[in-house]
């Protein structure tokens, strides 16, 4: 089904509510004080049919210059404008912000109805339509034909019907395989249901049972039931008004503002880089002023900080960051609204390149040059730019995804068309690069028989990445190519291996006939441990199971005994313990025949594999099941 989303612009008291319900058949005005005082206050939704596969939906935005910024919040996601000019009074100063308002959300499709045609002769409202499409050609935007209409008495309703009609059919459907990204516009509890957040969904279908996380706050929240135009549905694609049913939240914690999102695929930040362009007509923007910026459906305090001049006048564009008082969450490619406080009117607006950034350096031609291709290129050919862009830490999908806020199963497939590499963790190397480092490795580690530490390498090799060189060590490693010792990374020599395997075997069998030799008085562990081959033999003899290490607790030290003698300490003391009074360590010591040094490592090992345990001063059978002694 193509549909669209259309935005409902135009001055107050322009008829925009009274023709959306000629249209439809709703009142978008449901607040109490909407109908007392005549205007609507907040945004209106409507929806209908204009063939069986054509849905259009209706954003009725408010038209006062009070409620700019709630206009802001639902033009955010559309697709066209309706805009909407009284024949009586013609273009007014909410026209005019309107439409500067909709250029700067890079909207170009519109349709243009005069209302209140009844109160004026057919000439003063064709001058009013001539005006109204200029003010749309001036700021890129194309219409049709206006279309002559009077919600009084039906005139032209039909005729808008079909203009709309037209622009539903034109509409090309929104692509799914972004990140989901919903900015409330509404929330609001249902009897019986709970929380319901409303909104414009981008990026990405959203369906019931699918975990989404609130931003800003950072929670996980679960979806109950989605619905479009109060249908249940099984999945809101991107395009659609949604509304979405959650769990895990209460609706006095969710407003117009936050955000619902794929986990973990927004962050936070109090920097955004943009292509920014300034109103004709506005006031001139300097670099430091403060400014409101308004994005999704948030507001936030920002300050101005542009990149490539000192000052942006009326009609111009660039390069800039918003250093945003509070944190925010955005995607890539999301636009961006900036106004003055005094006089309150919007001066500027742009479409968000970073939304993660820090403080960039001004007038920087690297830094312009990387600005622009994230302005001007479409995502496949961002993406190979930024693989063959070098930075130092490379990048990934995680990062690409940020900038293209494209969902990163779908960047993997666009990656599969150019020259990389991506490893498991995400990260992205250049084939060549990481080729070349694999071939260098074996030649620069060849003669270094003991090999060389992973810092060392890095030493060795100036401007590699470190993440590219775990990477490069990580594969040769599985290939065969070098192995590590250690810390150490060697390349790999057969018959020494075969060699030093064997001498190992040997070490092993000298160092746990010497223990067994000792019997319950072995020697001290220092005189076993004396290089790294001779832990490395006892560590394995350990694993085994052939050696049991034992510790003085009171004293800290430790003991190693062979499995043989700690098996015939056992086999002396049990017939001890039969009268069960048990025994003291000094009685243990004199059975053993062995001293102290000996009886408190060896007694700490019998009570931690229980077979005895301490009841005092002396020690009884702890009587368990051997298997259980074993676990």
């Amino acid at each position: 089904m193509s549909r669209i989303v259309c935005g409902v612009i135009g001055h107050v008291d322009h008829g925009k509510t009274a023709l959306v319900r000629a249209l439809t058949g709703e009142d978008t005005d449901r607040l109490t004080e909407e109908k007392q005082r005549g205007i609507s206050i907040a945004l209106g939704f409507a929806h209908f049919c204009v063939g069986p596969e054509l849905d259009v939906d209706l954003i009725d935005m408010p038209g006062h210059e009070r409620f700019v910024r709630t206009m802001i919040s639902g033009a955010t996601g559309i697709d066209a404008v309706l805009l909407v000019v009284a024949a009586n009074e013609g273009v007014m100063p909410q026209t005019v912000e309107h439409l500067d308002i909709a250029s700067l959300l890079g909207l170009r499709r519109a349709v243009v109805a005069v209302t209140k045609t009844d109160l004026v002769e057919p000439d003063e409202a064709g001058l009013v339509a001539e005006e109204a499409l200029g003010l749309l050609a001036r700021r890129g935007m194309e219409a049709g034909a206006p279309i002559m209409t009077s919600a009084q008495d039906g005139t032209g309703i039909e005729a808008l019907r079909a203009a709309l009609k037209q622009l539903a059919a034109g509409q090309r459907e929104r692509a799914d395989h972004g990140i989901a990204y919903l900015p409330i516009d509404r929330a609001f509890s249902m009897a019986g249901h709970g929380p319901v957040v409303t909104g414009t969904l981008r990026g990405a279908p959203v369906s019931p049972g699918q975990k989404l996380e609130l931003l800003p706050a950072g929670r996980e929240l679960r979806v109950r039931a989605v619905q479009v135009h109060g249908t249940r549905v099984d999945a809101a694609r991107p395009g659609q008004r949604a509304a979405v049913n959650l769990r895990d939240v209460e609706a006095g914690q969710l407003k117009r503002g936050m955000a619902l999102a794929e986990p973990g695929t927004l962050a936070l930040s109090q920097w955004l880089t943009i292509a920014i362009g300034a109103v004709a007509g506005s006031p001139a923007l300097k670099n430091g002023m403060r400014l409101r910026a308004l994005f999704g459906t948030e507001e936030v305090d920002a300050r101005l900080r542009l990149l490539d001049r000192d000052v942006l006048e009326p009609g111009e564009s660039g390069f800039a960051q918003l250093h945003l008082a509070e944190v925010a969450a955005v995607p890539a490619r999301e636009h961006a609204i900036l106004r003055i406080a005094s006089p309150a009117q919007t001066v500027a607006g742009g479409r968000i390149l970073e939304p993660v950034a820090r403080r960039r350096r001004r007038n920087a031609p690297d830094i312009l040059r990387r600005l622009r291709d994230l302005r001007d290129l479409p995502p496949p050919e961002l993406i190979a730019a930024e693989t063959e862009r070098d930075t130092v830490g490379g990048t990934s999908l995680a990062q690409l995804s940020q900038l293209t806020a494209l969902a990163q199963s779908h960047i993997e497939e666009l990656l599969q068309a150019l020259p990389v590499i991506v490893t498991r963790k995400g990260l992205i190397f250049r084939k060549a690069e990481l080729e070349a480092l694999l071939a260098q490795l074996p030649a620069l580690l060849g003669p270094h028989a003991t090999g060389l530490s992973r810092n060392q390498l890095i030493s060795a090799l100036p401007g590699t990445r470190a993440a590219l060189l775990d990477e490069a060590l990580s594969r040769s490693i599985a290939n065969g190519d070098l192995a590590k010792r250690g810390s150490q990374f060697v390349v790999p020599r057969p018959e020494e291996e075969r060699a030093r395997a064997r001498g190992d075997a040997e070490l092993a069998e000298r160092i746990a006939e010497t223990l067994r030799l000792g019997g319950l008085s072995p020697p001290n562990p220092g005189a076993i441990l004396t290089d790294a081959a001779a832990k490395r033999a006892v560590e394995r003899l350990l694993r085994k199971g052939t050696l049991i290490r034992a510790v003085d607790r009171a004293k800290g030290r430790e003991m190693l005994f062979h499995r043989d003698a700690v098996d015939e300490a056992k086999r002396r003391l049990e017939p001890l313990f039969a009268d069960g009074s048990g025994l003291l360590v000094t009685e243990i010591g004199a059975v053993l025949g062995i001293s102290r040094k000996f009886t408190m490592p060896l007694l700490d090992h019998l009570d931690t594999i229980r077979f005895t345990r301490r009841e005092g001063d002396r020690r009884v059978l702890d009587r368990v099941p051997d298997s259980e002694q074993q676990t």
